[in-house]
């Protein structure tokens, strides 16, 4: 059965995303402890859904987040700029001067190397993102009026504050209640929720979250962290096996039975510059598996699951296919690796190149 999405001509939106976007900085090859100087970018879990989609794929789309009216605040939102996605739902806060009490988040990564790992030093504390509250955000108008065919969020954004899971939840019930496609990605991370409730409370806010998910997005520790779900060896895999996510999936839409998709990308770690890569979608009760990219070189691999989430959103929204879906995904969230920063460089010709198993010989 094919996903109720509403048709393009009825919407001012393609689809919106709720999460913060932060000031990426990046030493390139070198480590943050010793860098001399920084390549900036935007990122977001969420947001970089959105900037894929338009950028990438040609879709309308926009980002609801919230920013310090600073010149920090303003280069951040002039990254979303140039990339197309639409300001129209930016927050602004005034600034206090030096950041005391709200502030724009800042993301220290690095892409790491062979057996050195990639690392990610978020600098988050009282972000204005982190403090945007049920009632700030005119939902009825976005899903009611304006119109929106798939909204996107997840458990980062969830997880920054008590007042950022409770606009989750409200945000999720609108667009649920509007008919617009909602999808989520679980992003499951413990060092977000152990000082405002732990596991316990990211059980509570994301079990309620996923009471009005449609496309639901995560891997076994995701769902088994995040929903409460005993997965039977879960614990143990080194990286994701294909069984343990169709075992962990059958058990959780038997209790959601409102997710209609489910996905996963299925990354083994052979280094840091060497995945296996490929992924998995659930749908209408088939598993729909995207060809696999054994030995895939990673140029930067944060970033590669937003793009996969892209991907899947638009092999929906433009084709209704599952297979299709989690093909584009997975080429979509390959590319995206090999390019530095959060966001994708990739085109949608190079993105089906892939998924027809094209290779990399040189295009003149």
């Amino acid at each position: 059965m094919s996903l109720q999405i509403k048709p393009a001509s009825a919407c001012t939106y393609d689809q919106i995303s709720l999460g913060e976007v932060m000031l990426r900085l990046d030493p390139g090859e070198g480590r943050i402890r010793t860098a001399r100087e920084f390549k900036v970018w935007e990122g977001g879990g969420e947001y970089n859904t959105s900037r894929g989609l338009r950028k990438c794929f040609g879709l309308k789309t926009a980002v609801v987040t919230a920013f310090v009216d600073n010149e920090v605040g303003h280069l951040v939102e002039d990254f979303i700029m140039q990339g197309g996605v639409a300001t129209d739902f930016i927050k602004w806060r005034e600034d206090d001067g030096i950041g005391r009490t709200v502030r724009n988040g800042l993301n220290f990564t690095e892409r790491g190397f062979g057996v050195r790992g990639a690392v990610g030093n978020p600098d988050r504390g009282n972000t204005a993102a982190s403090q945007l509250k049920p009632g700030d955000i005119d939902w009825d108008h976005i899903f009611g009026k304006l119109g929106v065919r798939w909204f996107h969020t997840g458990g980062i954004f969830a997880a920054l504050s008590a007042s950022t899971a409770e606009l989750t939840v409200e945000a999720v019930k609108a667009a649920h209640k509007h008919g617009t496609i909602v999808s989520y990605d679980l992003n499951y991370r413990p060092s977000l929720w152990k000082t405002i409730g732990g596991l316990k409370k990211a059980q509570e806010v994301n079990r309620e979250i996923a009471r009005y998910v449609d496309v639901m997005i995560g891997n076994e520790e995701d769902f088994t962290a995040s929903l409460g779900f005993a997965v039977q060896g879960a614990e143990d895999l080194k990286h994701i096996e294909t069984g343990a996510f169709k075992a962990m999936i059958e058990t959780a839409v038997q209790e959601f039975k409102n997710f209609k998709v489910a996905a996963t990308t299925l990354r083994h770690v052979i280094t840091a510059t060497k995945n296996d890569w490929s992924a998995i979608l659930w749908h209408d009760g088939r598993f729909h598996e995207s060809r696999p990219y054994p030995g895939l070189e990673i140029l930067d691999r944060v970033g590669g699951g937003d793009s996969f989430a892209s991907g899947v959103q638009f092999g929906f929204m433009e084709f209704n296919d599952p297979q299709k879906a989690v093909d584009y995904g997975a080429a979509h969230g390959a590319l995206a690796s090999t390019t530095p920063g959060d966001t994708s460089m990739a085109t949608r010709k190079e993105v089906e190149k892939q998924i027809s198993g094209g290779g990399a010989r040189v295009v003149r």
